[in-house]
């Protein structure tokens, strides 16, 4: 009662500090959610297909070259290539970055990284091919989906808020975390309990892992409001290295009801963000 009681009087001046919970900016023009096996059967090898860039708006043209779990494609031309360039902002990466794939009528929801690897068999002035996961996708290595290609295909949907108001904490952790990986605000301010200028703080991140979590059956904490969950938490920092969190991620609900929230601010500065 006395934890509950302490939760209460802490979200009642987070509200009057003005820093209550809030929405990111709307999306519109949501892709749809279309399983992979039907994706498989729409865009088959040798297809060719737009991608939009959900944050930028921009658009290129891709060819689907192989892939048997996910899509393996190449920019159509250099022009293609050099705007795929432009949209991570001019330098490649394995950041996943939310999309849609546009086929005919079709808008899909999707997430591509933008590295390139692997065979070429265009002339478009890229060294390899790039992936594009779509609902139900793996990697090569796993049976499952990537958890950051995940939400970026509910991002590009606008069914994020909806995932995350059914995730039980430690999904929302996980994903909270992969917020920062893919240094996606959009994701990490709709998990966070309070309002923070994220961009210079995820700027700074070159990668995160989590190595430890504790974990109680989600089943315990059906009337939990306060949870704090001991983790531990590899960073890559740039121009700093490698640097290790071992702690508690403090997480506050409004309601048995409500959906879970990472308490941000004390989580930022024992993980030296300030």
């Amino acid at each position: 009662m006395k934890k509950a009681v302490c939760c209460f009087l802490l979200v009642i001046q987070i509200l009057l500090n003005g820093y209550g919970v809030h929405a990111a900016n709307e999306i519109k023009d949501n892709g749809e959610i279309t399983d992979w096996n039907k994706v498989n059967d729409l865009l088959p090898k040798y297809s060719k297909f737009t991608v939009q860039d959900m944050e930028t708006g921009k658009k290129f043209k891709v060819q689907r070259r192989a892939g048997s779990h996910h899509a393996d494609v190449q920019p159509l031309t250099v022009k293609d290539t050099k705007i795929m360039k432009k949209i991570y902002g001019g330098k490649w990466s394995w950041k996943r970055r939310a999309i849609y794939v546009i086929h005919k009528k079709q808008r899909i929801a999707a997430s591509m990284h933008g590295m390139p690897h692997g065979a070429g068999a265009l002339h478009n002035n890229f060294p390899g091919h790039f992936c594009i996961h779509f609902y139900g996708s793996t990697t090569h290595r796993t049976n499952s989906m990537d958890l950051s290609h995940m939400l970026m295909i509910y991002k590009a949907s606008g069914k994020l808020n909806e995932y995350l108001a059914n995730a039980d904490p430690y999904q929302v952790i996980n994903a909270y975390i992969a917020g920062f990986k893919q240094q996606d605000s959009v994701i990490v301010s709709k998990i966070s309990l309070q309002k923070v200028k994220w961009n210079p703080i995820l700027d700074k991140v070159e990668n995160v892992r989590i190595t430890r979590l504790e974990i109680l059956p989600p089943e315990d904490l059906t009337q939990e409001i306060s949870l704090d969950v001991p983790a531990e938490i590899d960073w890559y920092i740039k121009e700093v290295g490698r640097q290790k969190f071992r702690g508690q991620i403090h997480l506050i609900r409004f309601s048995p009801a409500d959906v879970w929230r990472v308490d941000s601010k004390p989580f930022i500065k024992e993980n030296n963000f300030n």
